[in-house]
């Protein structure tokens, strides 16, 4: 993922992290919060937007080092209710999502609008935007639920969590780079909204995964 981040030379609007989160699969390291914190700053060189997805208790720890080129625009969360548990205690029923940005970087909350607020818009009389709360509502892919989204990744987002993010960020023809594309999500997502993406991961199934999901052939090995 470095070294993707580091060899990508030209700008792009979004960079989508979802790393794993040093908990349960994936596996542990170390030196996970510097690890990460490296990351984000490589993805902020070259990005106007990036996102950073994990457990609220593992990103809360980047908030006072983040880079000062992109400051936190916003705490998102991904609220779920189907979440199974077979450990006694709090369910877990959320992940966490920082969106840091440019402060340059243009924002779209016009595109979240109805049809009635866009002819109020039109005609000047809309006072406010009313853009997309800061909690998404999304049901985990699981069992029955999501069927004709699922590919098999052991944790699969749904494309209901992925599209406000690149709504609010980006428009039609602007690069989207996820660099740990899993199986295929955020480029599902950038298909459907005429967006761009590069994606790449270290996992060979994950990529082959991902061709079969986009019909499409990757570029080079």
């Amino acid at each position: 993922m470095l070294t993707t981040l580091r060899a990508q030379r030209e700008r792009v609007t979004v960079t989508m992290l979802d790393p794993w989160y040093n908990k349960g699969i994936g596996g542990e390291r170390p030196d996970y919060h510097d690890w990460l914190a490296e990351v984000i700053a490589a993805a902020a060189r070259i990005s106007d937007h990036v996102f950073v997805w994990g457990f609220p208790e593992i990103v809360a720890r980047q908030l006072d080092r983040l880079p000062p080129t992109h400051p936190l625009q916003a705490w998102l969360t991904w609220y779920f209710k189907n979440c199974p548990s077979v450990i006694r205690g709090w369910r877990s029923a959320q992940n966490a999502c920082l969106h840091l940005a440019r402060p340059d970087a243009r924002l779209y909350p016009e595109h979240f609008l109805n049809d009635a607020q866009r002819e109020k818009q039109r005609q000047g009389k809309l006072r406010y935007l009313p853009g997309p709360p800061s909690v998404i509502e999304a049901a985990l892919i699981i069992g029955f639920i999501g069927r004709r989204e699922q590919q098999g990744h052991p944790s699969q987002k749904p494309e209901k969590a992925i599209e406000p993010l690149l709504e609010m960020t980006t428009v039609p023809d602007d690069t989207v780079l996820d660099p740990m594309c899993g199986s295929g999500t955020t480029g599902a997502v950038c298909q459907r909204l005429g967006r761009r993406a590069l994606l790449c991961d270290m996992d060979e199934k994950y990529v082959q995964m991902t061709e079969r999901r986009l019909g499409v052939t990757r570029t080079g090995r």
